[in-house]
């Protein structure tokens, strides 16, 4: 079974999923320990959501433009998320924008799941790379990170295997 999310994780671990999806347990298993979606539905709750996170953790980088959820995310970069940062000249003056993009598949996710992928995009403020400084950072906003991650790619190997689980 092909599981591109769990790739660079232990034999161990792929093996115990493996029994997990076998049995119809990995969907069980996930709503357990996550049993609600989030209420952030707009691109203006997402927005408001993502800037107290950045006030409470990065409040002196470079500020927001727009944060947003996309639906061509996933297709085109095979990403969950994206920063970027855009320059543009105007009327001689150099303007920056930060500009946030979250896969839509999160606006019907459980909060923890968004939270994960918004300390991620915003670690992307101070760190442009994902070296040992950047997980240093995303653990420093979100303790439980890592755990996170591990539990997102377990919803999206369920949601790629069986479709929507929420």
């Amino acid at each position: 079974m092909n599981t591109p999310y769990l790739t660079g994780y232990s034999e161990k671990i792929t093996d115990q999923i493996q029994e997990l999806i076998q049995k119809d347990k990995l969907g069980e298993l996930i709503i357990k320990k996550y049993p609600a979606v989030h209420e952030l539905r707009t691109d203006k709750a997402l927005y408001t959501y993502t800037l107290n996170m950045k006030n409470e953790w990065l409040r002196q980088s470079s500020p927001l433009s727009k944060v947003i959820y996309d639906d061509k995310i996933n297709i085109l970069h095979q990403a969950l998320g994206l920063h970027s940062f855009v320059s543009r000249v105007q009327g001689g003056k150099l303007k920056a924008k930060n500009e946030i993009r979250v896969s839509s598949i999160f606006k019907n996710a459980p909060l923890a799941f968004l939270r994960m992928i918004v300390v991620h995009e915003l670690a992307h403020l101070k760190e442009k790379d994902h070296n040992k400084a950047f997980y240093k950072l995303c653990v420093y906003m979100e303790p439980a990170y890592h755990q996170l991650e591990f539990d997102v790619r377990l919803y999206l190997t369920y949601s790629d295997l069986f479709g929507k689980l929420y």
